[in-house]
């Protein structure tokens, strides 16, 4: 998958450059703009239960491919939140864990699937889902705010904020918990957090989500006032 990432760090938007007949996999409303020989199919892309488990990791049901033609063609898309945009390439036998949200697209080689995970992956209140993405092609992942990456070496640790994770490789093994105490967890405004142990890859990004829409809830107008 060829892309030029544009605009960023603040508002990234990638361009997709499709070959003759090359496509790439896109998650249902991040088009922003296609040029030239190109047309759009839209599929669950594994059937209802690929689609519904999709769903409840807070992605679309559907997912639209876009195919070019003997002319080629152009996809553009977009996050729905301003940030940056990377490209996770991927090699057969390596996965990458997504946080719900994060992926815009990828090629159409790699399996983009929902994978339960129990308590670990309840971040921020996003649910117990997480995209699992594996095969052989890249991955382009959006974040709120820029991107920052880190590699683990074995054994070594780094613990983030739920909201500010992104991606990771899957061979990182992680925990959640509190940040700390009641009090810290209360009075200092700090919740859960994530523990990661290598050896592996971590993508943080340097704004929240959750910790936005928190703000956003607190100026908007309620119904009483």
């Amino acid at each position: 998958m060829q892309v030029e990432i544009k605009a960023g760090p603040a508002f990234a938007y990638g361009e997709v450059t499709l070959p003759p007949h090359g496509s790439v996999r896109v998650e249902s409303g991040a088009m922003a703009m296609q040029r030239g020989d190109v047309a759009i199919e839209t599929s669950t892309r594994g059937g209802f239960l690929k689609g519904l488990k999709r769903t409840i990791a807070g992605e679309s049901f559907f997912v639209n491919d876009f195919s070019a033609g003997a002319g080629g063609g152009v996809v553009g898309v977009a996050a729905a939140l301003p940030g940056d945009m990377i490209l996770i390439d991927l090699t057969p036998g390596n996965t990458v864990m997504v946080q719900s949200g994060s992926w815009v697209a990828s090629d159409t080689s790699v399996d983009v699937d929902a994978s339960w995970g129990g308590g670990k992956t309840f971040f921020s209140g996003e649910g117990l889902i997480l995209l699992k993405c594996a095969g052989d092609g890249h991955v382009l992942v959006s974040a709120y705010g820029a991107i920052i990456s880190a590699s683990l070496a074995d054994g070594e640790t780094m613990t983030l904020d739920t909201g500010h994770v992104v991606a990771f490789d899957d061979t990182v093994k992680y925990s959640v918990r509190k940040a700390g105490s009641w009090k810290t967890s209360i009075l200092g405004g700090e919740g859960l957090v994530t523990d990661f142990t290598g050896p592996g890859r971590i993508w943080m990004q340097t704004r929240s989500t959750p910790d936005f829409v928190n703000w956003l809830i607190s100026v908007l107008p309620s119904s009483r006032s």
